[in-house]
């Protein structure tokens, strides 16, 4: 593919062409969802680059896997662009079961080297774990945005499989580089009253 002319004009008044070639508003809940879904994939991106910069810690099976996230949810983008009448997953790159079942050999993995959860954790501590939570909270818009079109439309299942795992995958991932950058996570404090 080759990309030769960046703007075409046709959104000037408010439109966009799905994959289809179909004119549709901006304001449709298909460009909503897999915009979304694009808007997570570049907090993906900013994750990884600010993990790339980290000095202290290798980072780079993380990284890779950060890379593989981004090109599924750019595989999902497509998907979600593609009408589901013109859709072909056997032609089409669409993510499936194979992909959800990596996401959660990994979460486990993770969670087997972190300290139990004994509370809520708050973002933050240091600047990769709060690009990791803020892409978890654009995962889980992303997820919300999904389900309304599904209402409508149909939806393959692993679209909102996948998305609902990578939030979880996200979370576990900002854990563990907090854990590993010897940062203390902040938990939450709850205001008990008494009584």
């Amino acid at each position: 593919m080759r990309l030769t002319k960046i703007y075409t004009k046709i959104g000037d008044k408010g439109t966009t062409c799905l994959a289809s070639g179909k004119v549709v508003s901006k304001a449709d809940q298909r460009i909503e969802a897999y915009g979304t879904v694009d808007e997570l994939n570049a907090c993906v991106g900013t994750l990884r680059d600010t993990l790339g910069q980290a000095k202290e810690t290798n980072f780079h099976e993380l990284i890779a896997g950060l890379k593989q996230v981004q090109n599924e949810l750019f595989d999902i983008g497509g998907e979600l662009s593609t009408p589901p009448e013109v859709l072909n997953p056997d032609l089409q790159q669409v993510v499936k079961q194979p992909q959800v079942e990596r996401l959660e050999k990994e979460i486990d993995a993770m969670n087997a080297l972190l300290p139990p959860l004994e509370n809520f954790v708050l973002p933050g501590g240091n600047l990769a774990n709060s690009a990791a939570h803020l892409a978890r909270t654009v995962c889980r818009r992303a997820e919300r945005e999904v389900v309304r079109l599904a209402t409508d439309t149909a939806v393959r299942p692993e679209v909102l499989v996948f998305l609902n795992r990578l939030s979880d995958w996200l979370f576990v991932v900002g854990r563990k580089i907090s854990q590993d950058l010897g940062s203390a996570e902040i938990l939450w404090k709850q205001n008990k009253k008494k009584g």
